[in-house]
């Protein structure tokens, strides 16, 4: 009988492979245990318990822990809304109503507009607020 639980115990592994949730693993590990248990039992009522009680316990005692090891709360921005937040300097006047302006960021040239309907002069320091399409939506940085 103890092939059978190693089998299982494969078919759980491989399905652990094919997704992501982490909790086929210890339904695996709980085929192994009830393949130990094989080895000195043969009634499969006591394997099956040995099973069933080993996987509920490898889900609520180390499956908890697993979570803390593999979650990862620092969410790494990228592409263009790294520059949320940054300073910046006009390269060219930002002019809402005519749709022009420039900003440079991070050593990168970036279309721009602002929040209001102000001009904002060539060379003043803005402050990136969101990204709106292709182009940086910014405000006068106050000194």
């Amino acid at each position: 009988m103890w092939y059978i639980w190693l089998i299982l115990a494969g078919i759980f592994m491989i399905a652990e492979i094919a997704t992501v949730g982490f909790l086929i693993f210890w339904l695996g590990l709980g085929s192994l245990c009830a393949m130990v248990t094989s080895f000195f039992t043969d009634n499969i009522i006591i394997q099956t318990a040995v099973f069933v009680v080993t996987s509920t316990l490898f889900i609520f005692c180390t499956r908890p822990f697993a979570k803390k090891l593999t979650k990862n709360d620092k969410s790494v921005v990228t592409n263009a809304f790294s520059i949320v937040g940054k300073k910046a300097v006009v390269l060219k006047d930002i002019n809402s109503t005519d749709g022009t302006g420039q900003i440079k960021v991070d050593g990168q040239v970036w279309s721009a507009k602002c929040e209001t309907e102000n001009v904002i002069p060539k060379d003043t320091e803005v402050l990136v607020l969101a990204i709106d399409g292709v182009k940086a939506v910014v405000t006068k940085k106050d000194r």
